[in-house]
């Protein structure tokens, strides 16, 4: 297996954590759709400084991410537009790529960490992961101990942050990253 092709599988996973209506395209719908979720799921409601913030990021995310992928400007994006976005360069950077994801890990941390603590239990991560991207349990629970670099039993936001850097940086299915979003399409 090539590094294109490793690439290109964690780049079909990714876009179907996107697409979480599942109708094979990614839309504006699906981002807000998916922070909305994850608010409910820990109870922040409508208004909620957490959650407000959490919306506003998920927009802008999907606002960056329309404006770079949308090649026939419908308005979504399909799974071949998000693929060449990346080939043209859309994380660029390891450094635009840190600047890009740290505000929205903060903001899910602010969402999902019940106790304030800064970092996410099993628990919390199983249900974030679940509510944002409909990541089965069964993935969570595995990823979250790989996740967990100084054997606490908790994750914070370097940690996650690390973790996708290299999902999409590290051409590796061993390293990290590599099995962030579960099992990786054929």
């Amino acid at each position: 297996m090539t590094n294109d092709d490793i690439l290109d599988r964690k780049l079909t996973r990714r876009f179907q954590t996107f697409d979480v209506d599942n109708n094979g395209r990614i839309e504006r719908r699906d981002f807000e759709n998916s922070a909305i979720r994850l608010a409910d799921e820990f109870g922040r409601a409508p208004g909620a400084p957490a959650r407000e913030r959490l919306l506003e990021l998920s927009l802008g995310l999907w606002e960056r991410l329309v404006s770079a992928a949308d090649a026939d400007s419908d308005g979504t994006i399909d799974l071949g537009e998000y693929k060449r976005a990346f080939t043209a360069g859309l994380l660029v950077t390891e450094e635009s790529f840190e600047a890009g994801y740290r505000p929205f890990l903060e903001a899910i941390m602010a969402v999902a960490d019940t106790d304030g603590d800064g970092q996410l239990n099993l628990d919390e991560y199983i249900r974030w992961t679940g509510a944002l991207m409909n990541l089965p349990e069964s993935d969570a629970r595995a990823v979250h101990p790989r996740l967990d670099t100084d054997g606490d039993g908790l994750v914070g936001t370097d940690e996650i942050l690390q973790a996708i850097r290299g999902y999409y940086f590290d051409e590796s299915l061993d390293g990290p990253g590599g099995w962030l979003l579960g099992s990786l399409p054929n």
